[in-house]
C-alpha cells in the first residue's frame, strides 16, 4: 500500500491521545475537551472527550504509520487516493476538514 496521506476518521477518535504519545516524530497535535452526557436510563452522566482540534505537520512526518498502528479505534489510517503536493511549511500542516478521509479506508 502506498503510504502517502493519513486519514482522520472524526467520528471514531475518542482523544485518547495515544497516537500524540507514540508518534517518534512529534507531528501530531490534538486539543479535546470533555462534556457530560445522560444517556437514558442512566443514573449518572458519563463523561465524553470531544474533538476540538487534529493537526499533522506533514514537515515532520516519517510516514511510519505508528499512529495508525496504535490507535486502539481505527480513526487513522492510510488514504491511498491523496497526496502532498506542497513545498511550502504552512500548507503541509492540516487540520481535521483536511485530514477527513476521502474514501472507505
Amino acid at each position: 500500500m502506498k503510504h502517502s496521506f493519513i486519514a482522520l476518521i472524526e467520528d471514531k477518535c475518542t482523544s485518547c491521545m495515544l497516537c500524540v504519545r507514540e508518534c517518534p516524530a512529534w507531528c501530531i497535535n490534538l486539543d479535546s475537551h470533555t462534556v457530560e452526557v445522560t444517556e437514558e436510563g442512566a443514573r449518572r452522566p458519563k463523561k465524553v472527550n470531544v474533538l476540538d482540534s487534529f493537526d499533522i505537520d506533514y514537515s515532520l512526518c516519517m510516514y511510519c504509520g505508528v499512529c495508525i498502528d496504535v490507535c486502539p479505534f481505527d480513526a487513522l489510517a492510510w488514504d491511498e487516493h491523496r497526496a502532498l503536493t506542497s513545498t511550502n511549511r504552512e500548507d503541509m500542516i492540516l487540520g481535521i476538514a483536511d485530514l477527513r478521509s476521502s474514501g472507505s479506508p
